[in-house]
């Protein structure tokens, strides 16, 4: 089954996320490209933080799941405390985890936490923060919306 998200479930759930987040008071976010980038910016923009990072990700060919994750890109977090990871969905959770473990290995004196809006209980990863359960496939309104064929 497949739900459509909307931008105005977007806002809510992100200020609801935002509140959770504010107490951990991150230095930086790291995205996960592309899912995570909406998301991000609207954190980063919420907590008036200027540094906002990415790393790309690939495990999905539309639909359907590959065997293996790879991932591209890498980060400048020298000096930071505290840094929160960012994703649209917790589905798996491999992706998740393959980044963590990333940052966590290249990065060990800093914290990091994770946000995601939307969290399966079957993921490999538990987010420190996130707002919806996801019993259903997510259909993001950026990956809806946009679509060239459908709005030329």
């Amino acid at each position: 089954m497949k739900k459509y998200y909307s931008y105005e479930n977007f806002r809510d759930d992100s200020r609801k996320l935002i509140k959770q987040i504010k107490p951990f008071e991150p230095e930086a976010v790291v995205t996960i490209a592309r899912g995570g980038f909406s998301l991000s910016h609207a954190i980063t923009e919420g907590l008036n933080i200027r540094n906002l990072q990415s790393v790309r990700t690939e495990l999905y060919d539309n639909d359907t799941k590959r065997e293996n994750i790879t991932m591209h890109g890498s980060c400048d977090l020298e000096g930071k405390k505290r840094v929160l990871l960012v994703d649209d969905i917790a589905d798996s959770g491999e992706t998740l985890v393959h980044v963590m473990a990333y940052l966590k290995e290249t990065f060990p004196t800093i914290e990091f936490k994770s946000a995601t809006l939307f969290y399966k209980k079957t993921s490999k990863f538990t987010p420190d923060f996130w707002v919806n359960e996801a019993t259903y496939w997510v259909e993001f309104f950026w990956e809806k919306d946009f679509i060239y064929d459908e709005i030329v």
